[in-house]
């Protein structure tokens, strides 16, 4: 499996943070994989263990947002099979619904 080889990837939450706050009427954050929905996760602030990362997973966030999973849509997700089209339909579903679309 391959993960980013960004070291610089920990540090990236501040900006993450501040481009977050310029929003202020964001209500859904979809998250495309594990290192999406961690880095999320540090941006505001909010403890990993406390919202683990799972496809399909609905998190409620504090002012009234909420962050959807799921498995990144990465060549190796998808020729594998751990990422289907439907799994990720069902996925942007679920984010429509939340939103009212």
């Amino acid at each position: 499996r391959r993960q980013p080889d960004d070291p610089g990837l920990p540090n990236a939450p501040p900006s993450r943070a501040a481009e977050i706050a310029t929003m202020p009427r964001l209500r859904v954050i979809l998250a495309l994989g594990r290192v999406a929905h961690e880095a999320v996760l540090r941006a505001l602030g909010l403890k990993l263990g406390a919202h683990g990362f799972a496809h399909g997973a609905v998190h409620d966030l504090p002012r009234e947002r909420t962050l959807f999973d799921s498995y990144h849509c990465s060549r190796y997700n998808t020729n594998t099979g751990r990422l289907t089209p439907e799994m990720f339909r069902d996925v942007l579903a679920a984010v429509r619904a939340r939103v009212g679309a």
